[in-house]
């Protein structure tokens, strides 16, 4: 390996679908101080990689994975590798997710749906031992802080985080079977969770948690 080559960042990528990681990879390793070395296409297989393989600069990943949340794989990547900064790259609302990604142990958020450039921003600043959020999320984030807000709803927190992202695509007007299919999973493990999320908030029946997540993803944007 050439000594030019050695001072980029090296970057992994973590997601279950293989034309965006393509399209990432190539976005990255046009510039000149960064590029892909390895790749993941689910959290296993990432934490296997971290295992046996040289660790990277930093992990790029979504949050829904084919077999761990997302949100569990950067806590064991943490655990294998303390310092490992990961930034989370997703489609879902950064107003409800990336509070939850820092909580986890991420540096950063960015939504799919942003131009290349916000990602390579990302990843930079990120790597320079910043936080990287868009500016919106970062004033909602401060002024909770400045006014000392707390989480409008505890119980919330109690949800394991494949219970949060199923939470989340009910609000968003998903049902089970869509659900399964955008994650996954089967439609067994969905209604599971379905019923824990229930039991956990204190909700009786299936209308009650469509209400809750709904009025709740309202809310948070």
């Amino acid at each position: 390996m050439s000594a030019t080559s050695t001072k980029k960042a090296q970057v992994m990528l973590v997601d279950d679908h293989a034309m965006l990681r393509h399209g990432m990879a190539m976005l990255i390793n046009l510039e000149t101080d960064m590029e892909v070395v390895a790749e993941a296409g689910d959290g296993d297989e990432a934490l296997a990689r971290l295992r046996t393989e040289p660790h990277p600069s930093i992990v790029l990943m979504d949050v829904s994975l084919k077999t761990l949340s997302g949100f569990e794989v950067i806590k064991n990547m943490h655990s294998l590798v303390p310092a490992l900064p990961v930034l989370v790259v997703s489609m879902h609302d950064e107003g409800v997710y990336a509070q939850r990604a820092l909580r986890a142990g991420a540096r950063g958020y960015v939504m799919k749906q942003e131009p290349g450039e916000v990602l390579i921003t990302a990843v930079r600043e990120v790597l320079k031992g910043n936080i990287y959020l868009s500016k919106q999320i970062h004033a909602r984030l401060l002024n909770r802080v400045a006014i000392g807000s707390t989480e409008p709803e505890p119980l919330i927190n109690n949800l394991t985080p494949s219970e949060f992202e199923v939470l989340h695509l009910i609000g968003s007007g998903h049902s089970s079977q869509e659900i399964a299919r955008l994650l996954s999973r089967s439609i067994k493990t969905i209604e599971t969770h379905r019923f824990n999320i229930r039991a956990k908030l204190n909700l009786k029946d299936s209308a009650d948690l469509i209400r809750y997540a709904t009025h709740w993803i309202s809310e948070e944007r």
